[in-house]
């Protein structure tokens, strides 16, 4: 038995070359088209990537009955193109005040700063990758979101590469 937490971890393999994955999470453009769970949209993506460069994604969702939107704001603090991307992340309002994981539905001790960490390599020419997301556990809603989002990764960046 382990004192570690069980903290969403998954992979992926890409037919497409690491720059096209690496440049997947860091330009803002093409983060848009893929970040977030199936139905979701993300209409905002600020990122500064350099390390202490900021980081503020807004993904949204719409449905006849109402609009829900999610803001996330964080700062990058690892960057080793094209093998590893290391980012905070946190619950915020539009304005980048942070906002408790709870009023957005998350469960009781849920962590109010949360990693990501992204770990790519190439081998007989597949992009493989990592994706550690330290402070969300595994099993929760949190990974079946991170789950649809690197679905779509996958065919996004495969017709791309």
């Amino acid at each position: 038995m382990t004192d570690q937490p069980n903290w969403v971890r998954l992979h992926r393999e890409f037919d497409a070359p690491i720059d096209v994955v690496w440049s997947m999470w860091t330009d803002p453009e093409l983060f848009k088209q893929w970040y977030g769970p199936m139905g979701m949209s993300v209409p905002t993506a600020e990122m500064d990537v350099a390390v202490g460069g900021t980081r503020k994604i807004n993904m949204t969702m719409k449905t006849p009955e109402r609009e829900m939107s999610m803001w996330f704001i964080g700062v990058y603090k690892e960057l080793n193109a094209p093998h590893r991307l290391v980012y905070t992340e946190s619950m915020c309002q539009p304005d980048g005040t942070l906002i408790p994981p709870q009023s957005m539905g998350m469960p009781e001790g849920s962590p109010d700063i949360t990693e990501v960490i992204v770990e790519l390599s190439e081998e007989g020419g597949k992009t493989h990758m990592t994706m550690v997301h330290v402070g969300v556990p595994a099993g929760t809603a949190g990974e079946g979101g991170w789950n649809q989002a690197l679905d779509k990764l996958v065919a996004f960046a495969n017709g791309r590469g």
